[in-house]
């Protein structure tokens, strides 16, 4: 039987490239914001590449310099994504849906988190159906307006949820090396990554990953092995 000490009870997944499959529209809609001010979209593609994870109004700062020019590049990427996303452009990765399901079954609070905003997190969930699938979704607003790398979302959803007395007890899951740095900075005793999406394995690794699975489909698996240890 499972000591209730090392129980993880608070799962917390990201969307896209983790449970999500968007189809590159990440890249799509960034090609629609950098037009939007009169920008090459190819000048930042590799930047968008490679920090895929984090919070987008973090990205367009960096990209973009000053704040205004960031928001208006931020509202342009959310507004193409969600058309995108209307448009039948996402689906649930395979075995995603089931994993979560099966997480909640065993008694687990399951937290979705994402690097849009809210809205475009709105759309995404319902376009999959998914608004009543988990007991909180959460994207930076809701965690005091930083993302990943930060481990605002993760201590937000502990904090909301109540689900566990401490962090070691949160289990996380993500595609990106900012998933793994949000999570080890959370204190979280499982931090996985999954690859299904953007990042590698080595990479996944270097950002301090406990695990690497194929797909987030092996999660519920792997907390049953870490738990009967």
């Amino acid at each position: 039987m499972s000591n209730t000490n090392t129980t993880y009870n608070l799962v917390v997944l990201d969307m896209a490239g983790t449970t999500v499959a968007d189809g590159g529209l990440v890249e799509q809609a960034f090609a629609a914001a950098a037009r939007s001010l009169g920008e090459d979209p190819e000048t930042g593609v590799d930047y968008v590449r490679a920090t895929m994870g984090e919070s987008k109004i973090s990205v367009f700062r960096h990209l973009f310099g000053d704040e205004s020019r960031a928001r208006q590049a931020n509202t342009a990427f959310e507004e193409a994504y969600g058309e995108l996303v209307a448009g039948g452009r996402v689906s649930a990765l395979p075995g995603a849906r089931e994993a979560i399901e099966r997480l909640r079954a065993e008694g687990r609070t399951v937290v979705l988190t994402t690097g849009f905003a809210r809205v475009t997190q709105d759309a995404i969930l319902g376009a999959l159906g998914w608004r009543d699938l988990v007991e909180l979704t959460l994207c930076p607003a809701d965690a005091g307006g930083r993302g990943r790398p930060y481990p605002d979302m993760v201590l937000a959803a502990l904090l909301r949820t109540g689900a566990v007395d401490s962090v070691r007890r949160i289990a996380l899951a993500g595609d990106t090396s900012y998933d793994m740095l949000s999570g080890v900075r959370a204190g979280a005793g499982v931090v996985a990554g999954v690859l299904t999406g953007a990042h590698g394995k080595d990479a996944l690794y270097e950002a301090g990953a406990t695990h690497v699975l194929g797909s987030v489909a092996e999660l519920p698996d792997v907390l049953a092995r870490a738990e009967a240890s």
